[in-house]
């Protein structure tokens, strides 16, 4: 079985209406039966969107269930009932009896969300059966927003349509300027109009720039030429996302400097002052207030929200200064895992960027909240990335350890009731795939939620990979989700090999030149690839950090935690290996096999970073040897490591070969596929080269 590259979109267009049925399956005493005596209709209003949800059960009924609602109206009958005395928001009533069954809500995305909440249950239960009784359904959240998973800002309707089965309620889009989305010109109206009819609404992600001080003469034309007129233009988006990074200005503190000067230098020294974007400067709140009055100038009821990101490394007292002048109608976006700090072998090792290695949250998610609880800033946004992905995998399509995803959704579930923390950043660009956490968070952020989450587990392992592999497949979860206690999430790993993982070249330290020029391999990114040559370092070494152990002390303890990490994520594979080929269940053989090549790509990508932290420790070696002897020991050495690296990528062409979603990131595009895994076969070959000449140095 071997997909060509995009082959996953089909899938995840098809996904929520593949058939879904077992014949197995038998109804309960408390179950009512949908079949072809039934009918369907709406009532209460003609809003698209009811209609769209009737249509929306009657398709999944026949193409997941087998079953096909009678089109005239029968004695039985689902009746979606729009009523203005039923309680707001994302929220649905349903009734089920023997011959009727009645969802209603006084808003259409709350009857469409009650829809594709029942379909959720059928397809679990893998029967069109629907248990007897008076039942609820509302969403918690105001929020659970996702980047496309199609393609970066792609959303064809096929997208849209996914999006809002997977259960978010709207759809984050990066925008440069009028008419430009990250990657070039785009109808932004057609998107926001299209969204809506899947009762979704649509985040603008800013990538603008408004080079400017608050207090500049021109600061009102320029704010109003970039942010009013943004407003005036799509005046139906719902918010505007702001985050440090994207928002250099003329900052007047006096302890940062410019993104340029801080690169580059006044006089090529580089000084040690915080660049704007990355420190809560005195006068960052007045440049975000300027923001909030032309946008809603323009658009009143656009939310405006700010994202701390950059500078939750900063001290308490910084950041709550920050809080304190945040400007009023502006909303505050936290990231639930970034900084988190984490003692290991005596060290200090902290969670560099988004990682599910963070179960709980760090400190400066927990002190953010809060400080703006006390402060009073009502409307709080987490990075949650509950969608499934991080960048501790970067270039798969979710890590595969749900209870540590659950026990990130039950505390956010905490913050959301205890300190208003109800708006979702559920992925950023590496966007979301179909896969367990959206039923885990769409049952575990509703007003009913399941009493036992993990049995959730159970019911989708039988209904994705058969009964049969069901308790195996959830005891392989588990296993991986303790491994990941042992993953490393820093900087030069997550780059560099956690990145674009087995693709990821092994450079040969020495330079042999006869020009003098930088030893540096450029990654071949895909023409499909936006801005990405920062976002791989192909020259491994440690990047340090605020509060973290420099890298010669922390790579011991990373080589001995990621060697016990590979050690407990093969006991999983093991796992699913043997209960895979005893199972029988065809009809899942697909879905088998591509989470045993998930799990074999994410083992390889372990093996990658052990040996890229070997491969540098050896390289090191050889450049300080003083012997003769000595140097060839260390060639010895590398050549062995070249050697497993090569057996890895080998091992890796396959995964990839069979789901087509590996080896591929929205914004990178593909860095992990066949034809990037033959490129690291030349590379290490060209490596090997190297080490050959270098060798015969050594005789001369």
């Amino acid at each position: 079985m071997k997909e060509k590259n995009y082959d996953f979109r089909q899938r995840m267009d098809s996904y929520f209406l593949r058939p879904a049925r077992d014949p197995e399956v038998k109804k309960r005493e408390c179950e009512v039966e949908l079949t072809p005596q039934w009918s369907i209709r709406t009532r209460g209003c003609g809003h698209p969107l009811l209609r769209r949800a009737a249509e929306d059960l009657r398709r999944f009924l026949e193409c997941a269930m087998g079953v096909v609602l009678a089109r005239e109206r029968a004695e039985k009958e689902i009746v979606l009932s729009f009523s203005a005395r039923e309680a707001p928001g994302r929220k649905c009533r349903y009734s089920v009896r023997e011959d009727r069954m009645e969802l209603a809500g006084n808003s259409p995305r709350g009857i469409f969300s009650g829809v594709l909440h029942l379909e959720e249950l059928m397809r679990l239960r893998r029967a069109p059966l629907v248990e007897r009784g008076d039942h609820s359904f509302g969403i918690l959240p105001r929020m659970r927003s996702t980047h496309s998973g199609f393609g970066l800002d792609e959303f064809p309707d096929s997208q849209l349509d996914a999006i809002a089965h997977a259960g978010f309620t709207a759809v984050d889009l990066f925008v440069s300027g009028i008419g430009r989305n990250a990657k070039g010109p785009c109808d932004i109206n057609d998107i926001i109009e299209r969204a809506e009819k899947y009762g979704l609404d649509v985040v603008l992600y800013s990538y603008m720039t408004c080079y400017v001080h608050p207090d500049d003469p021109q600061a009102e034309k320029m704010f109003d030429e970039v942010y009013g007129r943004l407003f005036r233009t799509y005046p139906k988006a719902k918010a505007i996302h702001l985050v440090g990074e994207s928002l250099e200005f003329p900052s007047k503190d006096a302890s940062t400097v410019s993104v340029r000067e801080g690169t580059e230098g006044q006089d090529g020294i580089q000084p040690l002052k915080q660049m704007t974007g990355y420190y809560p400067n005195s006068d960052y709140p007045a440049y975000i207030g300027r923001i909030r009055d032309h946008v809603h100038g323009a658009a009143p009821g656009a939310e405006v929200i700010f994202n701390t990101y950059n500078w939750g490394w900063a001290p308490l007292e910084a950041r709550r200064a920050f809080l304190s002048s945040l400007p009023e109608g502006v909303s505050l976006q936290v990231t639930y895992d970034i900084f988190k700090q984490e003692r290991r072998h005596g060290l200090s090792c902290p969670v560099m960027d988004y990682s599910i290695y963070a179960e709980e949250p760090g400190e400066y998610f927990i002190s953010e909240v809060k400080a703006a609880h006390e402060l009073g800033i009502r409307d709080i946004r987490v990075t949650s990335n509950l969608a499934g992905a991080t960048w501790d995998f970067g270039c798969v399509p979710w890590a595969p350890v749900p209870f540590r995803w659950i026990r990130r959704m039950e505390i956010l579930r905490e913050n959301l009731i205890r300190y208003g923390v109800n708006s979702f950043y559920d992925s950023h660009h590496y966007g979301w795939f179909p896969n367990v956490c959206n039923v885990l968070a769409n049952a575990i952020f509703s007003d009913t939620p399941p009493a036992d989450p993990e049995s959730l587990l159970a019911e989708y392992a039988s209904s994705e990979y058969g009964p049969s592999a069901a308790c195996a497949v959830v005891e392989a979860w588990k296993i991986w989700s303790r491994a990941m206690d042992h993953y490393v999430a820093s900087n030069e790993d997550q780059y560099g090999p956690w990145r674009v993982g087995p693709a990821y070249p092994f450079v040969f330290h020495p330079v042999i030149t006869r020009t003098m020029d930088d030893k540096k391999v450029t990654f071949p990114f895909t023409r499909n690839a936006y801005r990405c040559q920062n976002m791989v370092k192909t020259m491994y070494q440690p990047f340090e950090n605020d509060a973290q152990s420099p890298g010669p002390l922390r790579c011991p303890a990373e080589l001995a935690e990621l060697t016990q990490m590979e050690k407990e994520w093969n006991g999983g594979l093991a796992l699913l290996e043997r209960a895979f080929a005893d199972a029988g269940a065809p009809a899942r053989q697909g879905e088998r096999e591509r989470l045993l090549a998930l799990g074999r790509f994410i083992r390889n990508m372990i093996r990658t970073t052990l040996g890229v932290k070997k491969w540098r420790l050896g390289n090191l070696r050889l450049q300080i040897a003083q012997t003769r002897e000595e140097l060839l020991a260390q060639l010895d050495g590398l050549a062995a490591i070249l050697a497993a690296e090569r057996a890895n990528v080998l091992d890796t062409i396959p995964c990839a070969e069979t789901d087509s979603r590996l080896g591929w990131e929205p914004r990178m595009d593909y860095v992990c596929d066949p034809e990037h895994l033959r490129w690291k076969l030349r590379q290490l070959d060209n490596a090997r080269e190297e080490m050959d000449f270098y060798r015969r140095l050594a005789d001369l």
